[in-house]
């Protein structure tokens, strides 16, 4: 009776343990500029097929990114053994507002990426961590390839 004992508490515990791993906080990134840094929560995640989504507009943080300054992107494993890009948009010495990428990185490819703006002059206005979900499709209307995006983690700038 004694030796039954630890393996019915055995039991309950690995049960435990179970529950806890499916209620894992999903990932964030870190934006740095200079000695300045942000850690951001993911404004959309989605699972592996994108059925079950959750939004979160109270994710995007705000740092401030002086004119001359790159902005450093560090990503969790979690990202970097996906494919994931930076897009981001900043204005010109006159005002002129553009989009911009990074490459793609392929899976366990790199965990961090500076971005680093054209002219010294440019202001960086916003950023965002984009994580890849399945493979790229067509869309049936249009025929365009659609590359879905299960989650993003969004930087405001300011200064």
């Amino acid at each position: 009776m004694l030796r039954r004992l630890p393996r019915l508490l055995l039991l309950p515990a690995a049960a435990l343990l179970l529950a806890g791993c499916g209620g894992a906080a999903p990932p964030q990134v870190t934006f740095a500029a200079g000695q300045a840094s942000a850690v951001a929560r993911p404004t959309q995640y989605c699972d592996l097929q994108l059925t079950d989504c959750k939004g979160d507009p109270a994710a995007p943080v705000e740092l401030a990114v002086p004119v001359g300054t790159p902005l450093k992107v560090t990503v969790p494993h979690e990202i970097a053994e996906t494919p994931w890009q930076v897009v981001f948009t900043y204005r010109d010495g006159t005002g002129a507002q553009t989009d911009g990428r990074s490459p793609v990185f392929a899976p366990n490819a790199q965990s961090d990426y500076t971005l680093e703006l054209p002219a010294p002059t440019d202001r960086l206005v916003g950023a965002q961590v984009q994580q890849f979900g399945p493979p790229p499709q067509a869309d049936p209307e249009t025929g365009d390839i659609e590359f879905p995006i299960r989650a993003s983690w969004v930087l405001n700038t300011s200064g």
